[in-house]
Protein backbone atom coordinates (compact mmCIF):
# COMPACT_ATOMS: atom_id res chain seq x y z
CA UNK A 1 0.00 0.00 0.00
CA UNK A 2 2.86 2.39 0.76
CA UNK A 3 4.36 1.78 -2.68
CA UNK A 4 0.98 2.39 -4.33
CA UNK A 5 0.76 5.72 -2.50
CA UNK A 6 4.32 6.66 -3.49
CA UNK A 7 3.64 5.71 -7.13
CA UNK A 8 0.51 7.87 -7.17
CA UNK A 9 2.43 10.76 -5.63
CA UNK A 10 4.89 10.67 -8.55
CA UNK A 11 2.23 10.34 -11.29
CA UNK A 12 1.70 13.72 -12.96
CA UNK A 13 -1.29 12.44 -14.98
CA UNK A 14 -3.34 11.71 -11.86
CA UNK A 15 -2.41 14.89 -9.98
CA UNK A 16 0.70 13.80 -8.17
CA UNK A 17 2.96 15.96 -6.02
CA UNK A 18 4.62 18.69 -8.15
CA UNK A 19 8.23 17.66 -8.79
CA UNK A 20 10.42 20.55 -9.87
CA UNK A 21 13.96 21.83 -10.27
CA UNK A 22 14.79 24.66 -7.86
CA UNK A 23 17.41 27.34 -8.44
CA UNK A 24 19.80 27.82 -5.54
CA UNK A 25 22.44 30.57 -5.62
CA UNK A 26 25.01 29.24 -8.13
CA UNK A 27 23.43 25.84 -8.80
CA UNK A 28 20.18 23.99 -9.41
CA UNK A 29 18.51 21.37 -7.22
CA UNK A 30 16.82 18.82 -9.52
CA UNK A 31 13.73 16.66 -8.94
CA UNK A 32 12.60 17.87 -5.52
CA UNK A 33 9.30 18.38 -3.69
CA UNK A 34 8.61 20.24 -0.47
CA UNK A 35 7.41 18.67 2.75
CA UNK A 36 4.30 20.87 2.79
CA UNK A 37 3.39 19.68 -0.75
CA UNK A 38 3.57 16.05 0.41
CA UNK A 39 1.42 16.77 3.48
CA UNK A 40 -1.18 18.61 1.38
CA UNK A 41 -1.29 15.77 -1.16
CA UNK A 42 -1.78 13.14 1.56
CA UNK A 43 -4.61 15.13 3.15
CA UNK A 44 -6.33 15.69 -0.20
CA UNK A 45 -5.97 12.24 -1.78
CA UNK A 46 -6.27 10.03 1.31
CA UNK A 47 -9.13 12.01 2.91
CA UNK A 48 -7.09 12.93 5.98
CA UNK A 49 -8.54 15.87 7.91
CA UNK A 50 -5.83 16.29 10.54
CA UNK A 51 -2.47 17.68 9.37
CA UNK A 52 -0.74 15.92 12.27
CA UNK A 53 -2.01 12.56 11.04
CA UNK A 54 -0.76 13.31 7.51
CA UNK A 55 2.67 14.28 8.88
CA UNK A 56 2.76 11.04 10.90
CA UNK A 57 1.90 8.95 7.82
CA UNK A 58 4.46 10.83 5.74
CA UNK A 59 7.11 10.25 8.41
CA UNK A 60 6.37 6.50 8.34
CA UNK A 61 6.83 6.53 4.55
CA UNK A 62 10.07 8.50 4.93
CA UNK A 63 11.34 6.15 7.65
CA UNK A 64 11.15 3.29 5.14
CA UNK A 65 13.20 5.35 2.67
CA UNK A 66 10.54 5.90 -0.02
CA UNK A 67 11.00 9.67 0.28
CA UNK A 68 13.90 11.44 1.94
CA UNK A 69 15.23 14.95 2.78
CA UNK A 70 18.06 15.94 0.45
CA UNK A 71 20.16 17.64 3.13
CA UNK A 72 19.58 15.57 6.27
CA UNK A 73 20.37 12.02 7.37
CA UNK A 74 17.32 11.85 9.65
CA UNK A 75 14.42 10.33 7.68
CA UNK A 76 11.32 12.19 8.83
CA UNK A 77 8.74 14.48 7.20
CA UNK A 78 8.31 18.15 8.08
CA UNK A 79 5.38 20.31 7.04
CA UNK A 80 7.49 23.17 5.68
CA UNK A 81 9.67 24.14 2.71
CA UNK A 82 12.26 21.42 3.32
CA UNK A 83 13.21 19.74 0.04
CA UNK A 84 12.57 16.02 -0.40
CA UNK A 85 13.27 13.55 -3.20
CA UNK A 86 11.65 10.24 -4.12
CA UNK A 87 13.70 7.06 -3.84
CA UNK A 88 14.46 4.98 -6.94
CA UNK A 89 12.40 1.73 -7.09
CA UNK A 90 15.68 -0.23 -7.18
CA UNK A 91 16.33 0.78 -3.55
CA UNK A 92 12.77 0.15 -2.29
CA UNK A 93 12.45 -2.14 0.77
CA UNK A 94 10.21 -4.48 -1.26
CA UNK A 95 13.38 -5.72 -2.96
CA UNK A 96 14.16 -7.43 0.36
CA UNK A 97 17.50 -5.74 0.88
CA UNK A 98 19.80 -6.98 3.60
CA UNK A 99 23.07 -5.36 2.46
CA UNK A 100 26.44 -6.67 3.56
CA UNK A 101 28.99 -4.69 5.56
CA UNK A 102 31.34 -4.99 2.56
CA UNK A 103 28.82 -3.00 0.50
CA UNK A 104 28.68 -0.34 3.20
CA UNK A 105 32.49 -0.23 3.28
CA UNK A 106 32.58 0.24 -0.53
CA UNK A 107 30.02 3.04 -0.27
CA UNK A 108 31.89 4.93 2.46
CA UNK A 109 35.24 4.40 0.73
CA UNK A 110 33.74 5.72 -2.51
CA UNK A 111 32.52 8.86 -0.73
CA UNK A 112 36.05 9.65 0.48
CA UNK A 113 37.37 9.51 -3.10
CA UNK A 114 35.05 12.25 -4.35
CA UNK A 115 36.10 15.77 -3.46
CA UNK A 116 32.62 17.25 -3.00
CA UNK A 117 31.19 19.00 0.04
CA UNK A 118 27.83 17.19 -0.24
CA UNK A 119 29.61 13.82 -0.12
CA UNK A 120 31.76 14.48 2.95
CA UNK A 121 31.38 11.83 5.64
CA UNK A 122 29.50 12.68 8.82
CA UNK A 123 31.27 11.96 12.11
CA UNK A 124 29.41 8.70 12.71
CA UNK A 125 30.13 7.58 9.11
CA UNK A 126 33.84 8.26 9.56
CA UNK A 127 33.77 6.15 12.73
CA UNK A 128 31.97 3.36 10.86
CA UNK A 129 34.54 3.50 8.06
CA UNK A 130 37.43 3.21 10.53
CA UNK A 131 35.76 0.25 12.26
CA UNK A 132 35.08 -1.50 8.93
CA UNK A 133 38.65 -0.89 7.81
CA UNK A 134 39.88 -2.71 10.90
CA UNK A 135 37.36 -5.52 10.47
CA UNK A 136 38.17 -6.05 6.78
CA UNK A 137 41.91 -5.36 6.99
CA UNK A 138 42.78 -8.44 4.93
CA UNK A 139 40.40 -7.65 2.08
CA UNK A 140 40.57 -3.85 2.21
CA UNK A 141 42.54 -3.69 -1.05
CA UNK A 142 39.68 -5.51 -2.78
CA UNK A 143 37.12 -3.10 -1.25
CA UNK A 144 39.21 -0.10 -2.30
CA UNK A 145 39.42 -1.41 -5.89
CA UNK A 146 35.65 -1.92 -5.98
CA UNK A 147 35.11 1.65 -4.76
CA UNK A 148 37.49 3.00 -7.41
CA UNK A 149 35.62 1.12 -10.12
CA UNK A 150 32.30 2.56 -8.88
CA UNK A 151 33.73 6.09 -8.92
CA UNK A 152 34.89 5.67 -12.54
CA UNK A 153 31.42 4.50 -13.56
CA UNK A 154 29.76 7.41 -11.73
CA UNK A 155 31.99 9.99 -13.43
CA UNK A 156 30.68 8.93 -16.84
CA UNK A 157 27.11 9.79 -15.86
CA UNK A 158 25.40 13.12 -16.44
CA UNK A 159 26.01 15.66 -13.65
CA UNK A 160 22.32 16.04 -12.77
CA UNK A 161 21.73 12.28 -12.85
CA UNK A 162 24.79 11.72 -10.67
CA UNK A 163 23.58 14.24 -8.10
CA UNK A 164 20.19 12.50 -7.86
CA UNK A 165 21.71 9.01 -7.66
CA UNK A 166 24.18 10.11 -4.98
CA UNK A 167 21.33 11.35 -2.78
CA UNK A 168 19.26 8.20 -3.38
CA UNK A 169 22.21 5.99 -2.51
CA UNK A 170 22.83 8.00 0.65
CA UNK A 171 19.16 7.67 1.65
CA UNK A 172 19.34 3.89 1.12
CA UNK A 173 22.19 3.65 3.60
CA UNK A 174 20.42 6.05 5.99
CA UNK A 175 17.69 3.37 6.16
CA UNK A 176 19.99 0.36 6.56
CA UNK A 177 22.78 2.05 8.57
CA UNK A 178 20.89 4.89 10.30
CA UNK A 179 22.26 7.79 12.29
CA UNK A 180 22.99 6.80 15.93
CA UNK A 181 19.86 7.44 17.96
CA UNK A 182 17.46 6.85 15.06
CA UNK A 183 15.27 3.76 14.82
CA UNK A 184 16.45 1.11 12.36
CA UNK A 185 13.22 0.24 10.52
CA UNK A 186 14.86 -2.74 8.79
CA UNK A 187 16.11 -4.35 11.98
CA UNK A 188 14.42 -7.57 12.98
CA UNK A 189 13.56 -8.30 16.58
CA UNK A 190 15.62 -11.23 17.90
CA UNK A 191 12.54 -13.01 19.29
CA UNK A 192 10.70 -12.75 15.96
CA UNK A 193 13.83 -13.85 14.15
CA UNK A 194 14.06 -17.01 16.23
CA UNK A 195 10.38 -17.81 15.65
CA UNK A 196 10.56 -17.35 11.89
CA UNK A 197 10.62 -20.48 9.78
CA UNK A 198 10.57 -18.82 6.35
CA UNK A 199 12.77 -15.69 6.34
CA UNK A 200 11.90 -13.32 3.51
CA UNK A 201 15.14 -11.34 3.48
CA UNK A 202 18.28 -12.59 1.77
CA UNK A 203 21.77 -11.22 1.76
CA UNK A 204 22.65 -9.63 -1.58
CA UNK A 205 25.20 -7.12 -2.70
CA UNK A 206 24.15 -3.60 -3.61
CA UNK A 207 27.13 -3.24 -5.95
CA UNK A 208 27.20 -6.76 -7.37
CA UNK A 209 30.13 -7.94 -5.26
CA UNK A 210 30.16 -11.74 -5.27
CA UNK A 211 31.16 -13.46 -2.04
CA UNK A 212 31.27 -17.06 -0.93
CA UNK A 213 28.54 -16.50 1.64
CA UNK A 214 26.01 -14.81 -0.67
CA UNK A 215 24.23 -16.04 -3.82
CA UNK A 216 24.88 -14.54 -7.26
CA UNK A 217 21.19 -13.93 -8.01
CA UNK A 218 19.07 -12.93 -4.99
CA UNK A 219 15.69 -14.64 -4.78
CA UNK A 220 13.13 -15.11 -2.06
CA UNK A 221 13.59 -18.21 0.03
CA UNK A 222 10.64 -20.52 -0.75
CA UNK A 223 8.41 -21.84 1.99
CA UNK A 224 9.74 -25.01 3.57
CA UNK A 225 8.27 -27.48 6.05
CA UNK A 226 9.29 -27.28 9.69
CA UNK A 227 12.70 -28.88 10.16
CA UNK A 228 15.23 -29.45 12.91
CA UNK A 229 17.68 -26.68 13.79
CA UNK A 230 21.02 -27.20 12.05
CA UNK A 231 24.54 -25.95 12.69
CA UNK A 232 24.03 -23.40 9.91
CA UNK A 233 20.98 -22.01 11.73
CA UNK A 234 23.00 -21.56 14.91
CA UNK A 235 25.80 -19.96 12.89
CA UNK A 236 23.35 -17.43 11.41
CA UNK A 237 21.92 -16.73 14.86
CA UNK A 238 25.44 -16.07 16.22
CA UNK A 239 26.11 -13.72 13.29
CA UNK A 240 22.87 -11.86 14.02
CA UNK A 241 23.72 -11.51 17.72
CA UNK A 242 27.21 -10.25 16.87
CA UNK A 243 25.64 -7.57 14.68
CA UNK A 244 23.46 -6.51 17.62
CA UNK A 245 26.54 -6.23 19.83
CA UNK A 246 28.22 -3.93 17.29
CA UNK A 247 25.31 -1.48 17.33
CA UNK A 248 25.90 2.00 18.74
CA UNK A 249 24.04 2.24 22.03
CA UNK A 250 24.44 4.00 25.35
CA UNK A 251 24.53 2.10 28.61
CA UNK A 252 21.45 2.54 30.76
CA UNK A 253 23.66 3.86 33.56
CA UNK A 254 24.91 6.67 31.28
CA UNK A 255 21.39 7.51 30.12
CA UNK A 256 20.13 7.60 33.71
CA UNK A 257 23.11 9.72 34.76
CA UNK A 258 22.42 12.28 32.00
CA UNK A 259 18.70 12.36 32.83
CA UNK A 260 19.36 12.88 36.53
CA UNK A 261 21.88 15.66 35.80
CA UNK A 262 19.39 17.43 33.51
CA UNK A 263 16.59 17.09 36.07
CA UNK A 264 18.75 18.45 38.90
CA UNK A 265 19.79 21.40 36.75
CA UNK A 266 16.26 22.42 35.75
CA UNK A 267 14.28 21.31 38.81
CA UNK A 268 14.09 24.80 40.32
CA UNK A 269 12.60 26.14 37.07
CA UNK A 270 9.70 23.67 37.07
CA UNK A 271 6.86 25.21 39.13
CA UNK A 272 5.14 21.82 39.46
CA UNK A 273 8.15 20.42 41.34
CA UNK A 274 9.60 23.49 43.06
CA UNK A 275 7.07 26.00 44.50
CA UNK A 276 7.25 29.22 42.50
CA UNK A 277 7.67 32.64 44.04
CA UNK A 278 5.38 34.51 44.52
CA UNK A 279 3.01 31.65 43.51
CA UNK A 280 2.22 29.29 40.66
CA UNK A 281 -0.40 31.04 38.48
CA UNK A 282 -1.61 27.67 37.14
CA UNK A 283 -2.92 26.61 40.56
CA UNK A 284 -3.71 30.04 42.05
CA UNK A 285 -5.49 33.20 40.97
CA UNK A 286 -2.32 35.28 41.32
CA UNK A 287 -0.75 36.23 37.96
CA UNK A 288 2.15 38.15 39.54
CA UNK A 289 4.69 35.56 38.34
CA UNK A 290 3.73 36.14 34.71
CA UNK A 291 3.94 39.91 35.22
CA UNK A 292 7.48 39.50 36.56
CA UNK A 293 8.40 37.29 33.59
CA UNK A 294 7.08 39.93 31.16
CA UNK A 295 9.11 42.74 32.72
CA UNK A 296 12.23 43.92 30.91
CA UNK A 297 14.38 43.64 34.00
CA UNK A 298 15.38 39.96 34.38
CA UNK A 299 15.32 38.27 37.76
CA UNK A 300 18.38 36.65 39.32
CA UNK A 301 16.95 33.19 38.71
CA UNK A 302 16.39 34.02 35.04
CA UNK A 303 19.96 35.26 34.57
CA UNK A 304 21.24 32.11 36.26
CA UNK A 305 19.37 30.03 33.69
CA UNK A 306 21.01 31.98 30.85
CA UNK A 307 24.31 30.70 32.16
CA UNK A 308 23.40 27.11 31.26
CA UNK A 309 23.91 27.62 27.52
CA UNK A 310 23.69 30.12 24.69
CA UNK A 311 20.43 28.48 23.59
CA UNK A 312 18.81 29.50 26.90
CA UNK A 313 19.78 33.13 26.24
CA UNK A 314 18.56 33.22 22.64
CA UNK A 315 15.22 31.47 23.19
CA UNK A 316 14.29 33.98 25.93
CA UNK A 317 13.03 37.29 24.40
CA UNK A 318 14.52 39.29 27.29
CA UNK A 319 17.77 37.38 26.93
CA UNK A 320 17.94 38.23 23.24
CA UNK A 321 17.38 41.91 24.00
CA UNK A 322 20.11 41.91 26.64
CA UNK A 323 22.48 40.09 24.28
CA UNK A 324 21.79 42.60 21.50
CA UNK A 325 22.45 45.51 23.88
CA UNK A 326 25.77 43.95 24.82
CA UNK A 327 26.74 43.58 21.16
CA UNK A 328 25.79 47.20 20.46
CA UNK A 329 28.00 48.34 23.32
CA UNK A 330 30.88 46.34 21.81
CA UNK A 331 30.13 47.57 18.26
CA UNK A 332 29.38 43.98 17.20
CA UNK A 333 25.64 44.14 16.52
CA UNK A 334 26.21 44.51 12.76
CA UNK A 335 27.43 40.90 12.72
CA UNK A 336 23.87 39.74 13.39
CA UNK A 337 22.39 41.64 10.46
Amino acid sequence: QIEDIVTRMQDDKTGGVPIRTVKSFLSKIPSVVTGSDIVQWLMKNLSIEDAGEAIHLGSLIAAQGYVFPISDHVLTLKDDGTFYRFQAPYFWPSNCWEPENTDYAIYLCKRTMQNKARLELADYEAENLARLQRAFARKWEFIFMQAEAQVKIDRKKDKTERKILDSQERAFWDVHRPVPGCVNTTEMDIRKCRRMKNPQKVKKSVYGVAEESQPQSPVHVPSQPVRKTTKEDFRKQITFLNMQIERHCLKMSKVAESLIAYTEQYVEYDPFITPAEPSNPWISDDAALWDIEMSKEPSQQRVKRWGFSMDEVLKDPVGRDQFLRFLESEFSSENLR
